[in-house]
């Protein structure tokens, strides 16, 4: 089971562009909840946290934060982020894949003992970098120098969801000159780490569980199943997989159907019952039941009131 690839929560999109693997994001929100599903990437990312309450998940350990601080997710890690409290919450990252820091020279130092260990997972990036860390202002002026050379000062203080890139060279340079030296920050202080193997087992079980449930969400989803595929008897599976993710299989394969279900409504012209049916619902009262409990309105209310927001 562990060859098998979770293709859904591999993320299939392009960081940056071909040429210059890099991106900088900004997700914001003014309420509570999950505001990045589970996902994994062969990309390193740098998130910076500079107010508000999250919940970040990786690799089935969580880690709550109410201070300015950067995380650090290393390719392959599983990982998501949710809103703990309602109230203005931004959080942004820097994704980029370590192949855009390699040298041409085979010899290179910096290539053979820190980047492709990082890459073949030898080696790890520090989780946590705090403010009173001494590392932490270096790399948070190093970290403000990409960012500028992405956007400028315009994706400060607002809410949304975005994307930028870059094509320019004088700003590849200043990116990718500024992501070098928080490397050599990093490794001035002694941070990166040597990698335990110890939960790779269960992290790749998460995997192929929640890709499963993400595969099939339209059809009949049963714990066996869901046990089955990793081994597991019924109980044990449950106990698991909430302590992982912090809510039972069937309550995150419903909250994953109501998603589905928000995106339809914002997205198709397709009816209500039709979208039960899509998101896998058989019966139209449970849909509606497990739609007012997860947004506390009904799906027409729902579709009406995003239909003003775009207006």
């Amino acid at each position: 089971m562990q060859n098998q690839q979770p293709s859904t929560l591999k993320e299939i999109r392009v960081h940056g562009t071909q040429n210059f693997p890099c991106a900088f994001y900004q997700t914001g929100t003014r309420i509570k909840g999950n505001i990045v599903k589970h996902h994994w990437h062969e990309e390193v990312e740098l998130l910076y946290f500079s107010g508000g309450e999250f919940c970040l998940e990786v690799n089935m350990e969580r880690f709550y934060i109410s201070e300015e601080c950067f995380y650090f997710i290393n390719p392959g890690e599983l990982h998501s982020i949710n809103v703990e409290k309602n109230g203005g919450c931004v959080e942004n990252a820097v994704v980029f894949h370590m192949d855009m820091l390699n040298s041409s020279y085979s010899l290179d130092q910096i290539q053979t003992n820190l980047i492709q260990p990082v890459q073949n997972g030898s080696i790890q990036f520090p989780r946590c970098l705090r403010k009173d860390e001494p590392a932490f202002e270096q790399v948070r002026t190093a970290y403000e120098e990409i960012q500028n050379a992405f956007s400028g000062s315009a994706y400060r203080g607002d809410y949304y969801d975005g994307e930028a890139v870059t094509d320019d060279i004088t700003r590849q340079l200043f990116i990718k000159s500024a992501l070098l030296r928080i490397l050599a920050v990093l490794s001035a202080n002694n941070l990166f780490e040597v990698t335990e193997k110890n939960h790779d087992r269960w992290i790749e079980t998460i995997k192929t569980t929640l890709t499963y449930i993400q595969e099939n969400y339209k059809e009949k989803i049963y714990i066996r199943d869901l046990a089955g595929l990793i081994g597991m008897n019924e109980q044990y599976f449950c106990r698991f997989f909430k302590k992982v993710i912090g809510r039972s299989p069937m309550e995150y394969v419903n909250e994953y159907r109501i998603k589905k279900a928000i995106h339809y409504l914002k997205e198709s012209d397709l009816t209500v019952t039709e979208i039960c049916l899509e998101c896998g619902y058989n019966n139209l009262g449970n849909f509606l039941r497990e739609f007012r409990k997860y947004t506390s309105t009904t799906p027409l209310q729902y579709r009406r009131h995003s239909l003003k927001e775009t207006q």
